[in-house]
């Protein structure tokens, strides 16, 4: 055997021992051994990969005017008398696919919602922990601020954001960055919760032993809060992040089912159920129903997954 071989079998023998604990962790059996949690996480793959591969999966594609034909309106389900099998869920008022309409919905729910949480996360990690972490005067400041904020419901202060936006914007930029807007609006209605997870792991964490020798050695602060609080603290504010995403999907469908959130050139589950609400007493109940059981189930995966991920890993439950 040369040289060169031996850091590759070692490598290989590490990647084995990694593989091995993971499957051996207590997270993992936790995981497995819940029928619920493993389907809602299979729920949720579906989702993600389903609208990750919406022009390849979708059967039909809902938004390209020139395959519309509008003597394809108001088809029922297959499995209903009048219904075409190349429709399985029925088409709309404009001859559109449900399914297909579902599947580049969830598309834009879940973009929506993921970096309406990303930003929620960024921000309030970062007020958090320079609250915690400096505490004083900049504290009291920031969580003040936090504790006002609180008092408002979010969708509150989404559509307060959202108004704001339309008044500001020109009648043409509106509909270019409705999407970047709505994510904002959700996005700064959150933060305070990520803040105070933050705050509370950041005082306990600047406390330490290991936190005293790296300012006895002369390290300086941000490089102690990005290289050893931060990494920390994240475990439980990813987990709050998990259970926010639902919230967030839920936020973003109640905005564009108002009229307030993405445009209706590319609609969201919240936007297909408002269209479809105005068929509803007509007796297209399925434009309506089906991404409104779309929605329910989607946010009820997630729901289910952030509750299993918080009480896995909160060692008092164990």
């Amino acid at each position: 055997m040369s040289d060169q071989s031996l850091p590759r079998v070692s490598m290989g023998r590490r990647l084995r021992e990694a593989v091995v604990r993971s499957l051996r962790s207590d997270l993992l059996y936790s995981f497995l051994r819940q029928p619920v949690i493993v389907l809602a996480f299979l729920i949720t793959l579906t989702f993600v990969l389903a609208a990750t591969l919406a022009h390849w999966v979708a059967p039909h594609n809902p938004f390209d005017p020139s395959t519309l034909n509008l003597m394809d309106a108001f088809y029922p389900p297959a499995w209903v008398e009048g219904g075409n099998e190349s429709f399985l869920l029925g088409t709309d008022n404009q001859g559109r696919d449900i399914l297909s309409t579902i599947i580049y919905g969830s598309r834009i729910s879940l973009i929506v919602g993921f970096a309406a949480v990303v930003f929620s996360i960024v921000l309030g990690v970062l007020v958090g922990l320079l609250s915690g972490f400096v505490g004083g005067w900049l504290d009291a400041v920031l969580m003040r601020v936090a504790d006002i904020q609180l008092t408002i419901p979010g969708l509150l202060i989404a559509l307060l954001v959202d108004g704001i936006a339309r008044t500001v914007l020109p009648p043409g930029a509106r509909e270019e960055i409705a999407i970047y807007v709505v994510i904002f609006a959700i996005g700064i209605s959150a933060w305070p919760q990520y803040a105070r997870v933050a705050r509370s792991g950041a005082m306990s964490e600047k406390v330490k032993d290991y936190v005293a020798s790296a300012r006895i050695i002369g390290t300086p602060s941000w490089i102690i809060l990005l290289r050893h609080v931060l990494p920390n603290i994240l475990g439980p504010v990813l987990v709050l992040g998990t259970i926010g995403l639902a919230l967030a999907i839920t936020s973003e469908a109640t905005l564009s089912f108002l009229g307030v959130g993405v445009p209706p050139t590319t609609p969201s589950l919240g936007t297909l159920i408002r269209i479809g609400n105005d068929f509803l007493f007509s007796g297209e109940w399925w434009i309506t129903l089906f991404p409104s059981a779309a929605l329910v189930i989607l946010v009820l995966a997630v729901n289910l997954l952030g509750d299993w991920l918080r009480d896995a890993l909160n060692p008092k439950l164990r």
